[in-house]
């Protein structure tokens, strides 16, 4: 079948935001066994959408839309489409539910819950990752239409658990995935390493980056689901193997979670002091569900006052080695677990930037992991991308890999010279 990706926002034209969705889109078509025949642009106007679409139509069987699923004035692709189809649009009372959840309380207008408007007769993809839901269907003339939303994040997640599944009915057979999910190595390094694997035509390993970790994605193709699954195992151990312990898991959604859950299978807890990453850290930890079982305390302690005050940081160390360093993170960990009487107690500190801070640069933070046993500590210096958003995000799953490896009993947690040298038990059965 022949297939074309449109995407949609003026962004994308103006070179604001690079395109990364047609890749996606593109990769996995081409693994279903689709044949893609184009791929275009479009800005945020109905009227030039239309004629887009109706041009697609004309030499494709499959048309995929990224983008305009928002709740903004220039989100029009689905009323779009719809018309294109001749489909009235209906409120799927699902996709509000989820939306209403996703605000929790918080104010939520006729804009938001308009993305919850869908064209009758679809299929619904839930959007695990954000408001807007995604949907599949066919026209008149048979021709199947499939609108995903625009952001990498939201887009990734619904394209391989829901679309592959749906698109597999018109590809001949039955495709399964799964994802493994790393952290600490960058796709490049990752590709490198499992280069021979990703030869393969099906099943196929297929790498994919996000904001600060990738994931490899392991496909195949079969006459029945239990054959495609059975299929997938040796290339996912071979994968796995190649990656070591940087894979954090397998189909899961994100390192919060593995954390999180298990914290709960323990049956421990964990505090954070947050300095740079401004409560980001216990955020994430607190956006999964049970979090309340495992999490006791999270303290943003953003001056040196507050840190002496409340996590008990020695005024004399501060002054000595200054707030980015090592003896203060590990002070600040040492301190929150003792104030929140928790198993575990996380803590960040550095320069987030935009300008260097005590005459240390941009991108150097200090993380550390205080345990019963010992306190263990962790130097980020990244190279490359200095964004203040990205530096924050990247420090707290640093501090949640730690964690992670602790509590896996994993090797590579860097541990300060001048700490307690006695082994660290980490394999904690």
């Amino acid at each position: 079948m022949k297939a074309e990706i449109i995407s949609v926002g003026t962004e994308l034209l103006l070179g604001q935001v690079i395109n990364s969705d047609t890749a996606y889109v593109a990769r996995a078509l081409a693994e279903l066994g689709f044949d893609i025949r184009f791929t275009c642009t479009v800005g945020d106007n109905p009227r030039r959408l239309k004629e887009t679409l109706e041009t697609a139509f004309l030499h494709s069987d499959l048309v995929v839309t990224t983008g305009g699923l928002g709740p903004t004035d220039d989100d029009l692709t689905k009323e779009t489409c719809a018309a294109a189809a001749g489909r009235k649009l209906y409120c799927d009372e699902e996709s509000r539910r989820r939306i209403e959840q996703y605000f929790h309380g918080r104010e939520c207008g006729p804009s938001q819950y308009n993305q919850a408007m869908l064209p009758e007769g679809c299929t619904v993809f839930p959007n695990d990752h954000g408001t807007a839901p995604g949907c599949g269907f066919t026209t008149p003339e048979g021709k199947i239409i499939v609108m995903l939303p625009g952001p990498p994040k939201e887009l990734l997640p619904m394209l391989h658990q829901y679309v592959v599944p749906y698109l597999s009915q018109w590809a001949g057979g039955t495709i399964a995935s799964t994802n493994i999910r790393v952290f600490g190595i960058g796709e490049g390094s990752a590709a490198e390493r499992i280069r021979d694997l990703m030869a393969g035509a099906n099943p196929t390993a297929a790498t994919y980056a996000l904001d600060d970790e990738m994931y490899v994605r392991v496909t195949a193709k079969a006459e029945t689901e239990e054959a495609a699954k059975a299929a997938i195992e040796p290339l996912k151990e071979a994968v796995c193997a190649r990656l070591g312990d940087a894979v954090y898991g397998i189909d899961v959604g994100s390192l919060e979670e593995v954390v999180v859950h298990e914290l709960s299978r323990r049956k421990k807890t964990v505090a954070t002091a947050e300095s740079c990453t401004g409560g980001l850290l216990a955020a994430r930890l607190t956006d999964i569900p049970g979090a309340s079982d495992v999490f006791h305390m999270g303290a943003v302690t953003y001056v040196n006052e507050v840190k002496s005050m409340l996590l008990g940081v020695p005024e004399a160390l501060l002054a000595e080695k200054g707030a980015v360093s090592a003896e203060v993170a590990r002070a600040m960990a040492e301190g929150v677990r003792r104030k929140a009487g928790a198993d575990f107690g996380l803590s960040v500190t550095g320069v987030a930037g935009p300008e260097p801070s005590e005459g240390k640069p941009v991108g150097l933070i200090y993380l550390a992991l205080a345990a019963q046993d010992g306190t263990f500590v962790r130097q980020m210096r990244p190279s490359g991308r200095k964004e203040r958003s990205y530096l924050r995000h990247l420090a707290a799953s640093n501090a949640l890999d730690m964690l992670r490896r602790y509590l896996f009993g994993l090797p590579d947690i860097e541990r300060a010279a001048f700490l307690n040298d006695k082994p660290a038990h980490r394999a904690h059965g």
